[in-house]
């Protein structure tokens, strides 16, 4: 099965929101990380910069963007918690359930 043009669209206008609501995240979580006093600012660094190297391949920072791919890419991001379920409101009923079917058979529960 493949994704819609309208749903394929979509997706592709709301991805760059998607990804810069995710590393604003990622970027407090960052600022949480140097400011605490716990441990020495060395090990507060590299902390950082393995958390960095690990963020910088995560989907909700870089992802390949496929048509073919699309359902289990979206199905990803939510599991990965870049997005909700809710962020899916404005995309077609067969776009939501075919995302609803794959997050069920990974055992992820939706409400």
């Amino acid at each position: 099965m493949e994704i819609s043009k309208s749903d394929w669209k979509l997706y592709r206008d709301k991805m760059p929101g998607w990804q810069e609501n995710y590393m604003d995240r990622l970027n407090k979580q960052y600022i949480a990380l140097l400011s605490s006093e716990k441990g020495n600012p060395s090990d507060r660094f590299w902390e950082l910069d393995k958390r960095i190297k690990r963020d910088r391949k995560h989907p909700g920072v870089i992802i390949e963007m496929r048509r073919s791919s699309a359902f289990f890419d979206i199905a990803d991001l939510i599991a990965q918690k870049v997005i909700t379920y809710d962020d899916l409101a404005d995309f077609s009923d067969t776009l939501k359930e075919a995302v609803k079917m794959i997050l069920d058979r990974q055992g992820m529960l939706l409400p």
